[in-house]
Order: C-alpha cells, then sequence, then structure tokens
C-alpha cells in the first residue's frame, strides 16, 4: 500500500512537470549494464550475470526570476542482483531545493548537493561507470537536506567554496538531534587546473560522530583528464574506525567518439561497510585495491555504450585463508535527454 500511494504521488508529479515543461526545463538520463561476475571472494556470486538498471533520473528546472529558480529531481534505483532482498525499483526525491542567487553567491535551501565530491565526479566523468571513491565506499552521501552557501570569493572566480549545514542524513528524514557541516574550497588557477579541499564533520546518532578531510587536485583540457585525491575519515563512538584511501584515474579522448578511462582506488584500511556496497560488494576484512578500466563508444551525443572490467584485489586479511580476487565485466549502458 505504502508504495502504491508513492507511486500516485510521483505519476501526479511528473503529470504537473509535463504540464508546465513549456515554463521550464525537463530533463534526465538513465544507466545500466549487462555484468557478468567472473571471480569474486563470496563464491554465491561467482558466474552471477544479467542486466540491471542501476539509475534513472528525472529533472525538472525552473527559472522564477532572475535571483530565484528551483529543482525537482526524481531518482529510482535498479535492484542489485547480487542482493538476496532485491526487489522492484522505488523512485524517492533526490533534490528539491529552491536557489537565491544573488551577485557571485547562492543561498539553496532544501535537499541539493553536498559538498563532498561533486567537483571529483564532473572531473571524472563517469558516474555511469562507477562512483567516485568517496561515494563508492560510503563515507558520506551525495545530498542532503539542509542550507548551502556556494560561490566565488573574488571576481575571477579562481577561488571558489561551497558550505553546507545539513540533517546529516541524506535525504532521508532527520531521525536524530545531530546535524552536518561540509565545507570545501576550490582554486582553480586556470581553466585545466583544479585544487580542492574538503572538510566535514557529522554528529551521528549512537554517539558517534564522523570526520571527514579530503584532498584533490584535478586538470581537465577537452581530450585529456586526470585526477588524483586522498582522503581520511574517523568514526569515533565506542570504537574507533580510520579509514584512507586515495585515488588516481585519467581519461583520454583517443577518436571523436572513442575514449579509454581508468581507475586505480586504494583502501588502506578494511572498510567494514564493504559487503554493503551496492552492485560491487568488498570484503569486509582486508585492506583493497580497485581497478576500473574501459572503452566509452560514444553513438550519439547523447547514448554511450561502454564495455567495462572492475577488479578488486585483497591484501592478506587479519585472520582466515587469502580472499580471490573480484572480477566484474560489465556492458554499460547511458543516454541521457
Amino acid at each position: 500500500m505504502k508504495k502504491f500511494f508513492l507511486m500516485a504521488i510521483v505519476i501526479l508529479l511528473l503529470a504537473v512537470l509535463l504540464v508546465k515543461a513549456e515554463n521550464g526545463k525537463f530533463s534526465g538520463y538513465m544507466f545500466g549494464d549487462y555484468y557478468y561476475v567472473l571471480g569474486n571472494h563470496n563464491e554465491d556470486f561467482e558466474k552471477s550475470n544479467g542486466f540491471w538498471l542501476r539509475r534513472l533520473y528525472l529533472t525538472y528546472d525552473k527559472k522564477i526570476s532572475d535571483a530565484f529558480s528551483f529543482r525537482l529531481r526524481l531518482e529510482g534505483n535498479g535492484p542489485d542482483g547480487l542482493s538476496k532482498d532485491a526487489d522492484k525499483a522505488v523512485p524517492f526525491i533526490k533534490d528539491a531545493y529552491l536557489k537565491w542567487k544573488t551577485g557571485n553567491h547562492q543561498v539553496i535551501m532544501g535537499i541539493s548537493s553536498t559538498p563532498t565530491w561533486g567537483v571529483i565526479e564532473k572531473t571524472w566523468g563517469y558516474r555511469a561507470v562507477e562512483k567516485t571513491p568517496l561515494d563508492l565506499q560510503k563515507f558520506g552521501s551525495s545530498r542532503d537536506f539542509g542550507v548551502a552557501l556556494k560561490g566565488k570569493l573574488d571576481k575571477s572566480g579562481k577561488f571558489k567554496y561551497h558550505l553546507m549545514l545539513g540533517n546529516g542524513n541524506s535525504n532521508k528524514t532527520e531521525n536524530d538531534m545531530g546535524k552536518k557541516v561540509m565545507l570545501s574550497l576550490g582554486f582553480y588557477p586556470s581553466k585545466s587546473l583544479i585544487f580542492e579541499i574538503y572538510g566535514g564533520w557529522n554528529d551521528k546518532e549512537a554517539a558517534t560522530d564522523w570526520t571527514t578531510l579530503q584532498a584533490f587536485a584535478g586538470y581537465k583540457t577537452e581530450n585529456v583528464r586526470f585526477g588524483l585525491q586522498y582522503a581520511h575519515q574517523t568514526r569515533n563512538g565506542e570504537t574507533d574506525t580510520k579509514l584512507r584511501l586515495a585515488s588516481l584515474f585519467g581519461v583520454f579522448k583517443l577518436t571523436k567518439k572513442l575514449s579509454f578511462f581508468g581507475r586505480v582506488d586504494r583502501m588502506f584500511d578494511p572498510n567494514p561497510g564493504g559487503e554493503g556496497i551496492s552492485y560491487i560488494p568488498f570484503s569486509a576484512d582486508a585492506k583493497s585495491t580497485f581497478i576500473v578500466s574501459g572503452l566509452d563508444f560514444k553513438v550519439h551525443k547523447a547514448i554511450n555504450f561502454i564495455p567495462t572490467v572492475e577488479l578488486v584485489f585483497y591484501d592478506d586479511p587479519v585472520e582466515g585463508d587469502k580472499l580471490a580476487t573480484d572480477v566484474f565485466f560489465r556492458i554499460t549502458f547511458w543516454w541521457r535527454f
């Protein structure tokens, strides 16, 4: 019954958007894969294969005046075929915010993007293939409900900032007394170079708080993109946990319609939540090195097919036998409208 009412609300919202689309911008994109698990640390996953739709976004942007605008975005997450409790995709509200722009600054109220990895994700450019490292390893969330300030600190736009105070519970309902503070500071010395530092503190439930620090350097031109980042997270509670990771990626445009990309992530500590990572669960018992590489075939300006290989190599676990390497083969489809 709950899902029925949710779907009814979504259909009603879409109907309103379509009727009002001439006064705004209606857009979206979707991506998914054919996947085959060639090897895995969990024997139950080996030889699993099939099709899944990982994401579907429907977005409506409306400019109210020169100063005010708003966005409404719905997202549908396809079920994880490796999960025993896989179900049908259920849409939910991804973005819902009002933006007030004044000079070089913006005030954003509602559910909006956090400062955590937005710049990195844009530079990486292949969210359809895989999440950025902090997103993948569940260091935080791409969205939060709260108030954000962002903009330029100088007229030339070389120095930028993004400050946000949120519930610390992503786009879900607030369920504790704690809040989350996030701040990113960016330096753009040229059109090609990006330097950003980020800090976040989340006062979570059950007397637990997470502190995250991150540094990123990027380089991008029309034909080449590079990125290097390091992040450290401390989870204080009954048992303190420290997680450290480093990542390096490169994207190379070979022809007008063909690109090659590769990325290496190193987890210097076992991730206690690794087995809960959707679509590519990691072992929680060992340090890991994640590699993703593939070719991007752009068959249309809005349609891409991307064969990809993802590998996870594990160090020796604290206890037990050495873990098998995770080997995923995917053919990703990605289109926008």
